[in-house]
């Protein structure tokens, strides 16, 4: 298709084809230019094995962990010498797709068979590898930019603490308890596992920080992050534009030192799941969509009214970013934005979000990645009684947006009525 159109070049966005290295060749072999790592840097990241070798090749830490391993017999060899609780995670690929948390060697068997099934689904391929699972830590990522003349920079940390099922929720700028000593190393480490690597164009490199301060390597997201503009608000840069820059061949308009980092900035995922249920995946129609806007608030959104959300992709509906001159002012812009933001038709995470952002936790900076099963066990009758009133107003907007659309769709079709009835309800 990008042949036949005339296309120069193929930007993958942030799904999966922008880190399958066989479509990134595939790509190259076509003509074309792909916007991101060619497919020898995504193979060489892409498997986490050798990922963890080449981060140890240039004396960045890495939790204790294995090569790809044999057989569920060898798994539980393995996690008896590491001790438990273990990781149990795809060679593959990353995002936190087929991972397992394993506590107890009796539940390693039925992980086993979750995390193989996962694995081939999303990377197709089965193997896995065990890591030293490091308990209530935080999620911390470092954006990185390298030109295909030698220069590499890092951009600045995002805290990404705030996840379900090993997946984000939440992610902000800067990390509220990272200091300038840390958010350097953390920087300097990701650059010299892209330079070892022979990066180009934009990646991520993913680390565990403990509560003293010593940080463990995780990943590198060989791609554009979904998470992307918080950087952009605080540096000013546009990250897609520089990709699309890099791609062209053209050199990194800045040096490390002309990097500039003004204010905080927070992220929202909206995801089509009900956080009172555990985060169980949600489908329907949506039968309306308010969006906020105002002062430092962007979204990126793919919502519509009448839009039918399926259960078999990822649950990402709406990205909610909010910009302010501090963490204060920012949280205080995404409070007010989540409250504009009206959803109905289907649960989703709003209710999660509007009550995190007053969360005790959240405020002072002092959670980690246990932050969510801490909250699903704190009573649901505050987030029920807010999810009531959200609830009635939306279902008068969605009702009354109902009746202005009589007038071109006929109430009187099977399918008018559904929708009416599912707004309603």
């Amino acid at each position: 298709m990008a042949k036949r159109s005339g296309c120069e070049a193929i930007h993958p966005g942030y799904g999966f084809l922008s880190e399958n290295a066989d479509f990134a060749q595939a790509v190259v072999d076509a003509g074309l230019v792909f916007v991101g790592p060619p497919a020898s840097v995504q193979r060489a990241l892409g498997e986490k094995t050798a990922a963890r070798r080449l981060a140890q090749s240039v004396d960045v830490p890495v939790a204790l962990g294995t090569e790809p391993l044999r057989d569920l017999a060898a798994a539980h060899e393995a996690a008896g010498k590491i001790g438990y609780p273990v990781l149990l995670k795809p060679a593959g690929g990353g995002g936190g797709k087929g991972m397992r948390t394993v506590r107890r060697e009796e539940d390693l068997d039925a992980a086993w068979q979750g995390a193989t099934g996962e694995a081939t689904t999303a990377f197709g391929q089965a193997a896995l590898y065990l890591e030293q699972a490091i308990m209530s830590a935080r999620h911390v990522e470092m954006q990185i930019l390298a030109d295909g003349h030698g220069s590499v920079v890092w951009l600045g940390e995002r805290d990404c603490s705030v996840q379900r099922r090993h997946q984000k929720l939440i992610e902000e700028t800067p990390g509220p308890w990272v200091d300038e000593r840390l958010r350097e190393q953390l920087g300097e480490a990701a650059v010299r596992i892209a330079k070892k690597a022979g990066y180009r164009n934009a990646g991520t490199v993913e680390f565990l920080v403990d509560h003293g301060g010593r940080f463990y390597f995780l990943e590198v997201n060989t791609r554009l992050q979904v998470e992307h503009p918080v950087t952009e608000m605080v540096t000013g840069l546009d990250l897609v534009a520089l990709q699309l820059a890099i791609a062209a061949g053209e050199p990194l308009p800045f040096a490390q030192a002309d990097i500039v980092r003004r204010g905080a900035a927070v992220e929202c995922r909206i995801t089509a799941e009900d956080p009172a249920a555990g985060f169980l995946p949600a489908s329907g129609v949506i039968a309306l969509v308010r969006e906020p806007a105002g002062p430092g608030i962007r979204v990126d959104s793919a919502l519509f009214t009448g839009m039918t959300v399926a259960t078999e992709y990822d649950p990402l509906l709406a990205k909610v970013i909010a910009h302010g001159r501090d963490r204060v002012e920012a949280i205080a812009r995404m409070r007010r934005a989540l409250e504009e933001m009206r959803i109905a038709g289907i649960p989703t995470s709003l209710p999660f979000h509007r009550s995190t952002l007053f969360h005790q936790l959240f405020i002072t900076g002092r959670y980690d990645t246990t932050f969510v099963a801490q909250w699903e066990h704190r009573t649901l009758d505050e987030l029920a009684d807010g999810a009531v009133s959200a609830a009635a107003l939306a279902a008068v907007l969605a009702s009354r947006a109902l009746s202005e659309h009589r007038a071109v769709t006929p109430v009187d079709q099977p399918w008018a009525r559904s929708a009416r009835e599912d707004a309603l309800r």
